[in-house]
């Protein structure tokens, strides 16, 4: 399974760099295309994986003024 984060940035919040390692830190990795990251499960996941995830983004994204949006598919 693969999670793909899709993000809105502004020129108020943080640098985009900063975004990315802060996603990067857990466990995110930046793509190209449609998605901005996508998060590769070891296992297949379930909904309280997925939303445990959601809640661990939007704690990591806190502050710098993005918005996300998460779509997670079986590959």
């Amino acid at each position: 399974m693969i999670t793909y984060l899709t993000l809105t940035f502004s020129s108020e919040g943080a640098k985009p760099s900063q975004i990315i390692g802060a996603l990067e830190s857990i466990g995110f990795k930046p793509a190209t295309g449609f998605y901005d990251f996508q998060y590769e499960w070891e296992d297949n996941a379930n909904l309280d994986d997925v939303v445990m995830l959601a809640d661990k983004v939007s704690t990591t994204l806190k502050g710098m003024r993005t918005s996300f949006k998460m779509e997670t598919t079986k590959e």
